[in-house]
């Protein structure tokens, strides 16, 4: 990713300790295998504390409004062929794009697969995390107890806090964020404008033209919309076989396999855009397109203004509507940290070292902080890996490390379109291939289960 050269962090800064005791928030897909990996390096005090009964964080699917949860007709938008966990693939059974319900399902085979639930705390919230002096850290849970830890593992996820636009004036009808989507039921017959043309925003948009009277989909800039196949196969195994293409030959052939695809994306009334296809995160999405031919979803421009319950767009067209659904992404937050400590809702620049170590903060690591173009829980699990054997002292931090997690910054802002939405994007493929470099030859693989995946 870069090309600055490593020193190492000396370790008498840092308390060392024969039996770390590690603290582990959250128990979704990057809490998990945290978890798992912890087990599989050594350390034998590890606690998971989970605010729900079961594992599968935002997978849980709850038909109200609960903690942040996908919707009922989500299907995950990677393929499952790269979809999978290191050493527990997706069984053989699944759909190319396996459903919700499977997802979840495969994260508690894998929970109940490594045994992981005796180390889990569920229906456990952290109310604080304090960091002292000697880099140990003071955990106060919602029932009131305090517990001290030696690492702290925060695998929160960032898709629970809505990020809503800011109208140019004032909306008479119902407005929300697509955090509060579970189905399009409560959409039956009514004009609905969707805000933003991101996956969540084309997802809902489609679900709700099956029931709306009228659907619009507002994009203020250009956007790539990819289709989950290509050639019958899905697009992002492709992607991989072309990952260790030149950078020019791949953008060429990417842009070249899109256009074969679908044509051109001014004969859907949308606008071509004018960067190579990775330079944003991707837009997956095979219905999208067909419904716009089809006259169930309308594209229309960036919002200028709304009043009562007209918007009027940036071309000067006014339309009236019942609802606007904002998918406009979410703020990364840890509301167990004090926001002097750390705070990154609005920051534009989040320079972590290999995404997950802060320069100030040596005993903390922060899994699954990262968009990848392709699934989270496969990239967490490298990263895991790696802070499992830093832990148990077979990997060192570099000594330069806020060299290098300015350098990590610097890379995103050259790759990707600069924005809120790209603070943490990372291409997959080398993403991955970075962080398994940095594995220590040696690290204990695991033991004293069976040697085949069970999916039960």
């Amino acid at each position: 990713m870069h090309t600055v050269l490593f020193t190492y962090f000396p370790t008498t800064l840092m308390k060392q300790s024969t039996t770390p005791r590690v603290c582990v928030i959250g128990a979704g897909c990057s809490g998990i295998t945290a978890l798992k990996n912890l087990l599989q390096a050594g350390v034998t005090d590890v606690v998971c504390y989970e605010q729900n009964s079961e594992v599968g964080g935002n997978w849980i699917f709850t038909a109200g409004e609960s903690h942040s949860s996908v919707c009922e007709t989500t299907h995950i938008i990677s393929s499952k062929t790269l979809s999978g966990y290191m050493d527990f693939p997706m069984p053989e059974d699944y759909p190319d794009y396996p459903s919700h319900d499977q997802v979840l399902a495969y994260f508690q085979s894998y929970a109940r697969h490594f045994n992981l639930h005796p180390y889990i705390q569920f229906n456990t919230t952290v109310q604080s995390a304090v960091k002292h002096p000697d880099e140990s850290w003071e955990i106060t849970l919602d029932n009131g107890s305090v517990e001290r830890f030696d690492y702290l593992f925060v695998a929160n996820g960032h898709h629970s806090v809505p990020r809503m636009p800011q109208l140019p004036g004032v909306f008479e009808g119902e407005f929300l964020h697509s955090h509060s989507y579970k189905s399009s039921n409560p959409y039956r017959g009514k004009k609905v404008l969707v805000i933003g043309a991101g996956n969540s925003g084309c997802d809902c948009a489609v679900e709700i033209s099956r029931v709306a009277e009228h659907v619009g989909i507002s994009i203020r800039s250009p956007k790539y919309i990819v289709p989950k196949f290509f050639l019958g196969k899905p697009t992002d195994t492709f992607n991989e076989v072309m990952s260790f293409l030149p950078k020019p030959l791949l953008r060429f052939l990417q842009k070249i396999s899109l256009k074969i695809q679908i044509g051109s994306y001014e004969s859907y009334g949308l606008k071509t855009p004018d960067y190579p296809v990775v330079k944003s995160h991707p837009t997956l999405n095979s219905e999208l397109l067909y419904k716009i031919r089809h006259g169930k979803v309308h594209p229309r421009k960036g919002i200028s203004k709304v009043s009562g319950h007209e918007v009027t767009f940036t071309d000067g067209t006014t339309e009236s509507y019942d609802v606007l659904l904002a998918a406009t992404g979410y703020k990364i937050t840890f509301p167990f940290f004090d926001a002097d400590f750390l705070d990154y809702s609005e920051a534009d620049r989040i320079p972590l070292y290999l995404r997950m170590f802060h320069p100030n903060h040596p005993s903390l690591v922060l899994i699954g902080l990262f968009q990848p173009q392709g699934a989270i829980w496969p990239l967490s699990d490298y990263q895991a890996k790696l802070a499992a054997n830093y832990v148990m002292g077979r990997w060192q931090m570099p000594q330069n490390v806020e060299t290098l997690a300015e350098a990590d910054s610097d890379f995103i802002e050259r790759e990707f379109i600069k924005s809120k939405r790209h603070t943490i994007e990372v291409h997959y493929h080398p993403f991955l291939r970075t962080l398994a470099r940095q594995i220590p030859k040696g690290a204990p693989e695991w033991s004293g289960v069976p040697s085949q995946a069970v999916h039960s």
